[in-house]
């Protein structure tokens, strides 16, 4: 059993920051394509930012050079580094990875956290 447990949202005013963290534990033996997903009421998911096979990053066109997604792959976390956040950054945020737990591979969501951003 794998489990994502994210932490980190809140209540922040336009312009401010928040940390998202998101752990992975149970079985694993590696993970690969961890990223940041969201969702706003009424809206659908998107994904915010990504790890993608090559090591690389990626990220939407809405949170680029404001967002910053990184790792420890040691411990198997995955954060979220959000500036100069807007209202419309508000959602509950997810993580997402791929594990392989010994033999084979399995998608996991984390609960998700919420991020409310006042203007």
């Amino acid at each position: 059993q794998v489990q994502l447990v994210e932490s980190g949202g809140g209540l922040v005013q336009a312009g401010g920051s928040l940390r998202l963290s998101c752990v992975a534990s149970g079985r694993i033996v590696s993970v690969t394509a961890m990223s940041w997903y969201r969702q706003a009421p009424g809206k659908q998911r998107e994904l915010v930012a990504g790890f993608v096979s090559s090591g690389s990053t990626s990220y939407s066109d809405s949170v680029k050079g404001r967002f910053t997604i990184s790792r420890d792959s040691a411990r198997n976390t995955l954060y979220l580094q959000m500036d100069s956040l807007k209202p419309e950054d508000t959602a509950v945020y997810q993580c997402y990875s791929v594990v392989n737990t010994g033999g084979s591979w399995g998608q996991y969501w984390g609960q998700g956290t919420q991020v409310t951003v006042s203007s």
